[in-house]
């Protein structure tokens, strides 16, 4: 992939985290995606998710498969850890490098076509396995790549660039990791940074598999007045279940609404998260009426956005497993090997 380095110059009065980092330490290479991409506005949210949590570069692993999405790893946190997969195959990698270190952030970019297609199988796992880690699908419906194809997440009844019709019913991912056992799921758009940057921030610090479904147009071949994944779509028909503010552990709590219900719910590092519905019949800690919402809004041609449903039960693939909670990466000689004793109970069982 293309990689342009930005200028190392920046201004010296910054804002800065609790690091000592501005947001310009978290940024990478220039993009060389479509201007106008809606998945730069989603490397934007990252950076600013991570900036807000004071991640150290060094403690965050990101990583990609195949298509425009997947090149985005490249556009922000150009020091932390990266891996680019093959097509479809990031579960996988995410899967093998957490259970060797279970202490770094996990983030992981991905496509509709590198989810919803060559990958499905592999997405379908890791959910079902609860792997620690931000899983984000940049959707677009195409494939922007080889120039514009329909994608297994656009919608039956939008049309391509060239007016022709989809036949086939589209894949929900959303609804599809609630099915599956997915701790914490939420839509939205990525031109609405006040809904996507907390809802990044949130998603960073739930432990358990999280993941966000985005909208993100493609500007060149999937942007035109009969696709349901364009600018103007989903700004006519975005409904949004409400608002979600992150209030780090290590921050004074200080939050009031004048109008509105609130729930407030403590991860399990002792963060905050606050939501505030604006419908009341939503219950984002219902499984059954999560899936609800996503079907009604479907049929009626609406894309709904926000938080969508939260397992408060957190949990991940090493409290499954009772994996060791020192990271395998670090582990002595000493601590590795089960000595004569613990290899005879192994080898009995082959005898």
């Amino acid at each position: 992939m293309s990689y342009i380095k930005k200028p190392s110059a920046k201004h010296p009065r910054l804002p800065k985290n609790r690091l000592g980092l501005t947001r310009r330490d978290y940024e990478g290479a220039l993009s060389t995606l479509c201007a106008g991409c809606g998945h730069d506005s989603v490397s934007s949210a990252i950076i600013e998710a991570c900036f807000n949590l004071s991640i150290p570069a060094h403690k965050l692993a990101k990583l990609s498969g195949i298509g425009c999405s997947s090149k985005t790893p490249t556009y922000f946190l150009n020091k932390s850890h990266g891996f680019n997969s093959v097509h479809g195959r990031m579960p996988s990698v995410a899967t093998g490098a957490n259970l060797a270190n279970r202490d770094l952030f996990y983030l992981g970019v991905s496509g509709d076509g590198d989810t919803a297609s060559i990958g499905l199988g592999q997405f379908c796992h890791i959910i079902r396995r609860r792997l620690n880690m931000l899983y984000v699908v940049d959707n677009n419906g195409t494939y922007g790549l080889t120039k514009g194809q329909f994608s297994a997440t656009n919608d039956k009844e939008s049309k391509s660039k060239k007016g022709e019709d989809n036949l086939f019913e589209s894949i929900d991912l959303a609804a599809l990791a609630i099915q599956l056992g997915a701790g914490f799921v939420a839509r939205s758009f990525s031109g609405d940074k006040e809904q996507l940057v907390p809802l990044m921030t949130a998603a960073l610090k739930y432990k358990g598999f999280s993941f966000i479904d985005v909208i993100s147009p493609c500007v060149t071949f999937n942007n035109h007045i009969q696709s349901t994944k364009s600018y103007q779509y989903f700004r006519e028909h975005n409904e949004a279940l409400g608002f979600l503010d992150v209030i780090p552990d290590k921050e004074e709590i200080k939050i009031q609404y004048d109008e509105g219900t609130t729930t407030e719910v403590e991860i399990h590092d002792g963060s905050k998260m606050i939501l505030r519905k604006l419908d009341n019949n939503h219950n984002p800690y219902d499984k059954s009426n999560a899936l609800s919402v996503l079907n009604g809004h479907q049929s009626d041609g609406s894309v709904v956005t926000g938080l969508i449903y939260l397992d408060k039960n957190e949990m991940d693939l090493h409290d499954t497993i009772n994996t060791n909670h020192k990271p395998l990466n670090i582990l002595s000689e000493k601590e590795l090997c089960p000595g004569s004793s613990g290899l005879d109970f192994v080898n009995k069982n082959f005898s």
